[in-house]
């Protein structure tokens, strides 16, 4: 940091520790009011932090509890192909025997380069500056290569036309490329696009033509790099249905509530089918989510967010709904299923109960927690930290306020700081002048000082 200079030395550019001393001294209202804005800014700056850290935790809690609301707990599911792929449930699943037929994985594009004899720390091409700007997008059809919203640019120059350096530079552009060496000892580098065919690639090269005849590739005109694999995306059907996808990790869309992990061509039937089993794990994983949220906005209660309002908010109206039921659940029924709270607010689970009502009526026991109608524990939990999250939240509200705060009061220390390091920078000046001690800037001999930089 830029400081006032306290040297003692009557030749320097700087001022005397005596001049130093003098303008400290009458600057020090100054530097009082100077402190009061820092620590305005640095109070504000931690309760924003802790604000975004309780919106996370309920947020995080909230899309837990969202997949284990809706139909039910209490469903699992099966593949009766695992070489074809394999099959889970959140719990949601509607109950029921599913034909699957897998046409193609989802799968991504493959280039290959033409072999040249350089060792992976040799150079190619002359070290010229080149860009090379990869395309991402669909090729095949009457338009040829359309190209979708992202692309990737990658300069290559002296300091990394090797092998390895131009391996890295794609890398470092989100492209997976490996140097590949041959049997015959000559290198080749390889690209690995991403699954799906909205990924094919166009790649152009600009600058050094050595690396435009290794790299150039265009689906529909020159390509000097070969394409053993061609992008593409999972084709399946579901009862009849055809389904396509980017990925082969496929959730929801093929059946509601599942999530499909395809490995290979063939045909599937997975089954969903309801399970005490299920609805335990289930409630176990919800019970662990809401302790870790609870855990987290007792911690900000009693630190950085104490005798906050929407802290406040968040932890009695959370806590609330498992003590009331909100109205429309049975605490007593809970406690029966093995639910309970304790003193800290904490879901105590008592595994032994849960176990003996899952087989006494699994059902009922789901229906404690989540509905078809959104009337159990888990949906009302999952509402309220929704809610508490929303743009009209009081969370929100605070975070907006909290946020302009820091600019407003930035933007007061900016004014203050060019004002009052005039007025530093003049009596230093001054004092100097006076104790006939050299000419020169107040401030290091520069003037380019601040007031918020003497007080460090």
């Amino acid at each position: 940091m830029t400081t006032i200079s306290n040297t003692t030395s009557s030749t320097s550019t700087g001022v005397t520790t005596d001049v130093y001393n003098r303008v400290a001294q009458t600057m020090a209202p100054a530097t009082t009011a100077a402190n009061k804005i820092n620590a305005s800014i640095t109070k504000d700056q931690t309760k924003l932090s802790a604000l975004g850290q309780l919106q996370s935790a309920l947020a995080s809690f909230q899309k837990i509890a969202a997949g284990l609301t809706g139909a039910g707990l209490s469903t699992t599911a099966a593949s009766s192909a695992k070489n074809v792929l394999s099959a889970t449930s959140t719990g949601t699943a509607k109950a029921g025997t599913y034909a699957l037929d897998v046409k193609q994985l989802a799968q991504g594009q493959f280039l290959t380069s033409e072999e040249f004899a350089t060792g992976t720390d040799g150079k190619v091409g002359s070290g010229a500056t080149t860009t090379v700007k990869i395309d991402f997008g669909t090729t095949g059809g009457d338009k040829g290569f359309v190209t979708g919203a992202a692309s990737a640019s990658v300069t290559i120059d002296s300091s990394n036309n090797t092998p390895e350096g131009i391996a890295a530079a794609f890398k470092a552009a989100g492209v997976d490329v490996s140097v590949v060496k041959g049997d015959n000892g000559k290198y080749s580098l390889s690209i690995d696009g991403k699954d799906g065919a909205a990924n094919s690639m166009r790649i152009s090269v600009s600058g050094d033509a050595a690396l435009k005849n290794l790299l150039t590739y265009d689906p529909t005109g020159t390509q000097k790099m070969k394409q053993t694999t061609a992008a593409q995306d999972a084709i399946l059907t579901v009862d009849g249905k055809q389904i396509t996808s980017a990925s082969n990790t496929i959730k929801d869309t093929a059946i509601g509530g599942a999530t499909l992990n395809l490995v290979g061509a063939g045909k599937s039937d997975v089954t969903i089918a309801a399970g005490a089993s299920q609805i335990g794990d289930n409630l176990k994983s919800f019970v662990a989510a809401y302790n870790d949220l609870n855990a987290k906005m007792l911690k900000l209660q009693k630190g950085d967010l104490k005798s906050d309002t929407a802290m406040n908010q968040a932890v009695s109206q959370m806590s609330m709904l498992l003590k009331t039921g909100g109205g429309t659940v049975s605490v007593s029924k809970l406690a029966a299923a093995g639910i309970t709270q304790d003193k800290d607010g904490n879901m105590v689970l008592d595994d032994k109960k849960l176990q003996a009502a899952l087989t006494t009526d699994s059902s009922a026991v789901a229906g404690l927690f989540t509905t078809t109608d959104g009337r159990g524990i888990a949906d009302l939990l999952s509402a309220k930290a929704s809610a508490l999250t929303s743009s009209s939240s009081v969370l929100t509200r605070e975070t907006s306020l909290t946020t302009n705060e820091i600019t407003n009061l930035n933007t007061k220390k900016a004014s203050m700081t060019k004002a009052l390091t005039a007025q530093a920078n003049a009596l230093a000046a001054l004092y100097t002048a006076q104790a006939q001690t050299g000419a020169g800037s107040a401030l290091n001999g520069t003037g380019s000082g601040t007031l918020f930089d003497m007080l460090g």
